[in-house]
């Protein structure tokens, strides 16, 4: 049932390639034109990756990959959509870097890349698509050279508990709930009154979850982080800081954590 799933997302990925690409959130020209498109969290993390191999889980369309391989890194980006991984390598070309960019399912990403790297990193929306993460972080163990770093940077499990699709912030799912989530509506984060109609499915992971899926594959947890302050204004009624993040008006619950760890 799950390939079902995978295929569906697939579709609908596909679809928010073309208007992501065109979207202020994103802003491509700028991007071109040098703007690097990664965050505090994660350039504070993993500081210089010059030279060091880089493995970017569920790329998109690959700015954060090419953004990393700027800085220097030997990168290749992993996503499940035909289109984002032809507007990475596109984007490759244009820009003269020397990213490489693979489509497939992430669980796949063992079977089709057999190198290994210094640094597995994966952000924002991304876990949320996988029905277990066990083989996932049997996977980014696959990839790690000993020695090697995994980092992720994530919305905090918490906001996933909320249905946001009325207009209203409603707790309407499980903090660690086994069922597939659902969802139809149009429009997209990066561009609300587009006209493409998503069709998504997805699922929560707690944070225990998280966890216990890299150390039970081998991983040595360095730390966990979380923050009541996100990057990305993708949630009703978020409020700006001095900082250029966002928050919400009450700070009750975080909305990001951060967790490295280092293959053994």
């Amino acid at each position: 049932m799950n390939d079902d799933h995978f295929e569906i997302n697939r579709q609908t990925w596909n679809e928010k390639v073309k208007i992501h690409s065109e979207s202020k959130m994103y802003d491509l020209e700028a991007f071109k034109n040098g703007k690097s498109s990664l965050m505090s969290y994660e350039l504070k993390a993993l500081g210089d990756v010059k030279g060091k191999s880089l493995l970017h889980l569920q790329c998109h369309f690959g700015q954060d990959t090419l953004s990393w391989s700027r800085l220097g890194a030997k990168c290749t980006g992993v996503d499940l959509s035909d289109e984002g991984i032809a507007l990475a390598k596109s984007l490759n070309n244009q820009l003269g870097l020397e990213a490489e960019f693979v489509r497939c399912n992430v669980l796949d990403t063992s079977k089709y890349i057999k190198d290994t790297f210094d640094v597995v990193f994966t952000s924002y929306g991304v876990i949320g698509w996988l029905p277990d993460l066990k083989p996932w972080g049997q996977m980014i163990a696959e990839r790690l050279k000993r020695g090697g770093t995994f980092y992720m940077v994530e919305f905090h499990p918490i906001v996933w508990m909320f249905d946001y699709l009325d207009g209203n912030t409603v707790m309407r799912y499980g903090y660690m709930q086994d069922e597939v989530i659902y969802e139809e509506y149009e429009g997209t984060y990066a561009d609300e009154s587009s006209k493409i109609t998503s069709k998504e499915y997805g699922w929560n992971h707690g944070l225990s979850e998280v966890i216990n899926a890299l150390v039970q594959a081998g991983l040595q947890i360095d730390f966990l982080n979380e923050y009541d302050e996100s990057p990305y204004n993708v949630f009703p009624d978020l409020v700006e800081t001095k900082s250029g993040n966002y928050v919400t008006k009450d700070k009750l619950y975080p909305l990001i954590f951060e967790l490295k760890a280092t293959k053994l």
